[in-house]
């Protein structure tokens, strides 16, 4: 691990201030400090938002609820609010990593790092999520750019995320056993704009898939999701799946998602 500052800031304002030059915002620790520990990654000061306790709330508004930043993977899967009106959001929570994980890591350090495998990318994205940050508000579909890439700009700091609840919905994953990283994960909702459905661990980043979107207009059954034949092009292919068999599995836990969503 390379030398940098540390500092721990006691609210929002003493962040920012802090958050000059090469800084990283630390909001739990779970990714960032394994790269810099491997020296993959290198910054000169970092700002650990954990005592930040307007960053932590929950709460339920216009039918959705936002999540604070620094809310805890634990947090946002045992929440009333979240359980009432999302309890896919709450379920994909409950599944994230080991309970030292769930514990520790939250839900803006997830969101900003943007691990191509990580699951509330997709609930981001299904869900038509809007980022809220210390300057702007970011709509889903604008927010992740690429491998790791946000649209955040240097030193914005993530504040919270608003989830609007939608009338079904459901994330499933088949996940590397060992990581619980999602080898391919879709998260499938019906929403007040239609039909949305994101898939995680497939490609280098969060996608929508327009084509089973489009079937599940038309029929929303667990049939219409498994009849769509997925492409295969940027799709992933690794040790621990070709692009093909990743791409028919696309279709196949989106299918899973839909029987899911309908049992609610």
């Amino acid at each position: 691990m390379y030398e940098f500052e540390y500092q721990r800031p006691t609210n929002r304002v003493a962040a920012k201030t802090a958050a000059t030059g090469d800084t990283r915002y630390l909001a739990g620790g779970q990714s960032l400090i394994q790269a810099m520990r491997l020296r993959l990654s290198q910054s000169a000061r970092l700002v650990d938002l954990g005592a930040v306790a307007d960053l932590k709330g929950i709460k339920a508004e216009n039918g959705g609820v936002t999540i604070g930043a620094m809310a805890t993977h634990a947090f946002v899967a045992s929440n009333a609010d979240v359980k009432r009106l999302i309890p896919a959001l709450a379920e994909l929570a409950s599944g994230i990593g080991d309970p030292m994980v769930r514990n520790m890591g939250t839900i803006g350090g997830s969101i900003a790092n943007a691990d191509p495998a990580a699951c509330y990318p997709a609930a981001v994205l299904a869900l038509g999520a809007t980022i809220h940050t210390d300057q702007r508000t970011i709509k889903a579909d604008a927010f992740f750019t690429g491998l790791y890439e946000t649209a955040l700009l240097p030193g914005e700091l993530i504040t919270a995320v608003s989830f609007p609840a939608a009338a079904k919905a459901a994330y499933v994953k088949f996940k590397q056993p060992a990581s619980r990283f999602a080898l391919v994960g879709v998260f499938v909702a019906q929403t007040p704009g239609g039909i949305r459905v994101a898939v995680t661990g497939a490609k280098s980043s969060v996608f929508r898939a327009t084509a089973i979107e489009a079937a599940l207009a038309n029929a929303f059954t667990a049939a219409a999701a498994k009849s769509v034949k997925m492409p295969t092009d940027d799709i992933n292919s690794d040790l621990h799946g070709s692009a093909e068999y990743r791409a028919a599995m696309i279709s196949v836990i989106a299918s899973r998602a839909v029987s899911a969503a309908l049992a609610r």
